[in-house]
């Protein structure tokens, strides 16, 4: 027989409206019931009620969260980043136990789902796609994830990597990744063919890291626009940081962002240390889906990063330089409106039939909660209580 929870939050603001009761049945909002049937209440103390984020960019199976302090030698070149990162891993702890723990910190925190990229290369095999399968689906009634198979050493640059990315399809990916294809592979068509008829073949989506700059970066997002017009794939293919839009202003930046909203071709930014950011705000207005990740989290790339999403959303407005209630509002609604239309998922606008996926802030309005960086004190997964002051409870939802 199936069980019915019932859940009613009391006194709530959500996204910083009056304040009013939330009123749950199954992990969904509904319209006010009789109050027999609720099975659990919770008082909401006025604070503000946020939809729960999405990470769109997260590298998991890097992390060396939980584990020992890894100091960091200097490189100043991608290919120096991708090597030293290559030759730590041996002596890391196993995939599973280290994005396990970086998991469960993203869920105390609020997240409701991820875009998670694990590294596939002849020399990892499909290894971190099984250990990151294997930590997402224990926690799965706490996460949604989509497992991008991401060749981090290059497609045509590594032999055998095409072949090993169809089968991480067959062992628990659900996209297909790609990399630089001129920066890293020197072969643009080469690559976009292989990704392309890949995706086409298996039906799965498309998520190409581009961090190529100048003409060269933007050549390749045309070109990937243009193919996925020519493919119907409209809304299926991802270009992840897309540092050469946040080159551009005026004209050329309104016709880039046409092209890609009319493609369907979505973009992810991260707002990560020095590394451009894309402009969101004239992507948005013509239509294009932008969304927000962490990338790297405490891996041997970076010491930096947490996997807390409210704080994502604080590092994309101070480096936007939003400044007016409305910017800073906009910086979460790419957190969490677009992220979900990123993974296929429903939004959360507290209306009824909406999931109820949400986190509780304990501050006065979105705009302060982003810029004083508060940290949700109450998770709620499906209607359920999963986490306080970003600890998860134990024994599961409450």
């Amino acid at each position: 027989m199936e069980r019915y929870h019932h859940l009613r939050i009391e006194g709530v603001r959500p996204l910083g409206e009056t304040a009013r009761d939330l009123v749950i049945h199954n992990g969904r909002f509904v319209r006010d019931t009789t109050a027999d049937v609720i099975e659990e209440v919770l008082d909401g103390g006025g604070m503000l009620a946020l939809p729960a984020p999405v990470d769109a960019h997260i590298h998991p199976d890097k992390t060396t969260w939980g584990g020992p302090w890894l100091s960091r030698e200097p490189t100043e070149s991608l290919a120096g980043l991708i090597a030293y990162d290559a030759s730590v891993r041996a002596d890391m702890a196993p995939v599973a136990e280290r994005a396990g723990a970086l998991l469960d910190h993203a869920i105390a925190h609020g997240t409701r789902a991820m875009r998670a990229h694990a590294d596939v290369a002849p020399q990892y095999g499909l290894d971190n796609v099984r250990g990151l399968r294997a930590a997402a689906d224990a926690r799965a009634h706490l996460l949604d994830v989509q497992i991008v198979a991401f060749p981090q050493l290059g497609v045509l640059t590594a032999p055998g990597t095409d072949v090993l990315l169809e089968k991480a399809l067959d062992e628990g990916a659900d996209l297909v990744g790609g990399l630089d294809p001129v920066g890293v592979d020197g072969d643009r068509d080469g690559q976009l063919d292989l990704l392309f008829g890949l995706a086409e073949r298996r039906g799965v989506e498309l998520d190409i890291h581009l961090h190529d700059g100048g003409a060269s970066g933007l050549d390749q997002i045309t070109e990937i626009a243009r193919r996925t017009t020519a493919l119907g794939l409209a809304g299926r293919v991802t270009v992840s940081h897309a540092f050469a839009l946040a080159e551009l202003e005026g004209p050329e930046l309104t016709a880039m962002a046409d092209l890609l909203a009319g493609a369907g071709v979505a973009v992810t930014t991260c707002a990560l240390g020095a590394d451009p950011v894309v402009p969101h705000a004239a992507l948005t207005r013509a239509g294009a889906r932008v969304a927000v990740g962490s990338d790297g989290v405490c891996d041997p790339w970076s010491p930096f990063g947490n996997a807390e999403m409210l704080d994502r959303a604080h590092l994309l407005a101070y480096r936007t330089d939003a400044r007016t209630d409305d910017e800073l509002a906009a910086c979460y609604r790419l957190v969490a409106d677009q992220g979900a239309d990123l993974l296929g998922l429903d939004r959360v606008g507290f209306r009824p039939g909406e999931p109820a996926d949400l986190v509780l802030v304990d501050a006065p309005s979105v705009a302060e909660a982003i810029v004083r960086r508060t940290a949700p004190s109450v998770v709620v997964r499906a209607g359920r209580v999963i986490a306080r002051n970003g600890t998860l409870l134990p024994g599961g939802p409450a």
